[in-house]
């Protein structure tokens, strides 16, 4: 069974308000980068402006519950409006697991990063659902059963 994790997206604000839900839950972030951490990819090179943003953290909050968030980056299309700074992200039990949740959930909807391996060591993708719904879905090999 897939885990249901709670992705926030923040306009600039991440690092403070993590740090904040740190003073509150306790506990260490697992994971902590910056925009400014990604490898160039051809054709595209990241704005100096957005380097100093949270491309993702995460923190445990009990159970194996873990809150995620980032900041949104308009480099890669994201434009923060209320409403949309929220995304639910499957942890799935397996890549087979997490192909078929990706597949299942975007059928009819808008693909924005198709599933691949990144850079951070996840097997990772998002998309909206065809009722505007946002979704993650990601496979980390150390968290296999």
């Amino acid at each position: 069974m897939a885990k249901v994790n709670p992705y926030l997206s923040f306009d600039g604000t991440c690092e403070a308000a993590f740090t904040f839900y740190k003073s509150v839950f306790g506990g260490e972030f697992p994971y902590l980068g910056y925009y400014r951490d990604m490898p160039p990819a051809e054709g595209f090179e990241m704005p100096a402006s957005e380097g100093n943003k949270i491309m993702h953290v995460s923190l445990p909050i009990g159970g194996d519950t873990m809150l995620m968030g980032c900041d949104s980056s308009e480099a890669f299309g994201q434009k923060h409006i209320n409403g949309t700074n929220f995304s639910v992200y499957l942890t799935a039990e397996s890549k087979e697991d997490a192909d078929r949740l990706f597949s299942g959930l975007s059928a009819g909807g808008t693909v924005t990063m198709p599933m691949e391996n990144t850079f951070w060591g996840s097997y990772f993708g998002m998309f909206s659902d065809k009722f505007g719904i946002q979704w993650m879905v990601g496979f980390d090999e150390c968290e296999e059963n």
